[in-house]
């Protein structure tokens, strides 16, 4: 294998690994949730809290974090922010109460949005514009089976060992990721791609810094405002992936509680199913769903938005059946309708990606991280929470249900903005949806 074949290669298994870690640091809390609330004597609103707070820090960071990332080297944001939320993690050891618990939480949250917010525009400008469904598969692996390990960690450990034990083997990996970054090559700004840039975006990638810092405080809501208002494809699909993900985020947050506390499940037993769960149909899902948006491009345009919309759609009816219906049909209904909930996941962030230009990239994804966070996982948690504490945890799932609904709408209707990218030499059509 060629050399300039290899560090592509290199860089997307580096940066994938580290996602993975950040996914993992994140879910251990989910998987340790009954006994944080049995040590601090806690209502599941304010459990739920703990997960809205560091959605909201992490939503907050990430429009400061774009604009550098889009002046200045990825690659050292990202390995400094690695080294802060890992640190921060094993800072667990000295949480003897809600409130540094709390604290805690919010700091690994601005760790996590320095690389949450650069890392896809790394891994989208290693390869061409046409496998970006297929490379943000493998990349977005993370998510399960990063959620998948936090789960197992904290269901296997913390019944043996303490629930604080789980985020030090969490923690620990991502050190030595973090000064593996440093040694990879950061490609080219937007050497594959087909979007031309407007010209205050050119005066962003071009200014002196002096001009760039003014370009920043002038234009920033005016990028807020092309982006959201004159981009319909960047509008749509942000809107939709903010409903997936407040349904996501509620369900990620509270099946293995639900499993635990209303289907008598032990403890280390819904930790272990939901993260079996989550992990084989992440895998499959995530690779599937990047292989079909990038297959049916050629054809379909807005094949991205297809894909994430019907798979959204097809997630509800089973996902009523997960909820409901009691018995064996319980667990693999869980698994077919989680299976559609991230069949979405790589197809959907190549929308986003394509939907801007290359030097405004990490600046439009921390736009598009405060939407979704915003809309979807900073209040879901606390809202479900809440709905469990006044009837039941059944009843609060009700609500990730009718984000689905409204999630798959929102990207049907999306599909008519889809732009137009290169395939291979040959522009896709812009009358072909």
């Amino acid at each position: 294998m060629a050399s300039s074949d290899l560090q592509p290669r290199t860089a997307l298994i580096v940066l994938t690994a580290l996602n993975l870690l950040n996914y993992a640091d994140r879910n251990v809390l989910f998987a340790v949730q009954p006994l944080v609330q049995d040590e601090f004597h806690l209502t599941k609103e304010q459990i739920g809290f703990l997960t809205s707070a560091f959605l909201a820090f992490y939503m907050v960071a990430a429009p400061f974090v774009g604009p550098l990332a889009d002046r200045y080297s990825r690659k050292l944001i990202i390995v400094l922010g690695a080294l802060f939320w890992s640190g921060l993690t094993l800072l667990t050891a000295v949480t003897h109460n809600y409130t540094e618990l709390l604290v805690r939480h919010t700091l690994v949250g601005i760790g996590e949005a320095t690389f949450v917010t650069i890392a896809p525009t790394f891994v989208a400008d290693l390869f061409a514009e046409e496998k970006r469904g297929r490379i943000l598969g493998v990349f977005y692996l993370a998510i399960p089976v990063g959620s998948a390990a936090g789960y197992l960690l904290g269901g296997y450990l913390a019944p043996h060992h303490g629930w604080r034990f789980p985020f030090y083997v969490a923690a620990t990996p991502g050190f030595l990721l973090a000064l593996a970054v440093l040694f990879l090559k950061e490609p080219e700004r937007g050497q594959f791609d087909s979007l031309r840039e407007a010209p205050w975006q050119q005066v962003v990638r071009d200014g002196s810094t002096a001009a760039y810092l003014w370009a920043v405080i002038v234009n920033y809501l005016k990028h807020l405002y092309v982006a959201l208002v004159r981009n319909p494809a960047f509008l749509t699909a942000t809107l939709g992936m903010a409903a997936m993900t407040y349904s996501l985020g509620g369900i990620q947050v509270w099946m293995p509680q639900f499993l635990y506390s209303e289907r008598g499940y032990s403890l280390e037993a819904a930790n272990l199913t939901f993260g079996i769960v989550i992990v084989i149909d992440g895998i499959v899902a995530s690779l599937a769903g990047g292989w079909l948006g990038d297959y049916l491009l050629p054809r379909i345009r807005s094949s991205y938005y297809l894909v994430s919309a019907a798979s959204m759609l097809l997630g509800v009816p089973v996902m009523v059946v997960a909820l409901f219906v009691k018995g064996r049909v319980m667990v693999p209904a869980i698994g077919v309708a989680a299976f559609f909930l991230l069949l979405n996941t790589a197809p959907l962030n190549a929308a986003v990606i394509n939907s801007v230009g290359a030097h405004v990239r990490a600046t439009a994804i921390a736009v598009n991280i405060f939407i979704i966070h915003i809309l979807g996982d900073v209040p879901s948690p606390t809202m479900m929470g809440w709905v469990a504490d006044k009837h039941s945890l059944q009843a609060a799932f009700v609500l990730p249900v009718i984000a689905m609904v409204l999630s798959s709408a929102i990207l049907f209707y999306g599909m008519r903005f889809a732009p137009a990218v290169h395939v291979g030499r040959t522009p896709v059509k812009a009358g072909k949806t």
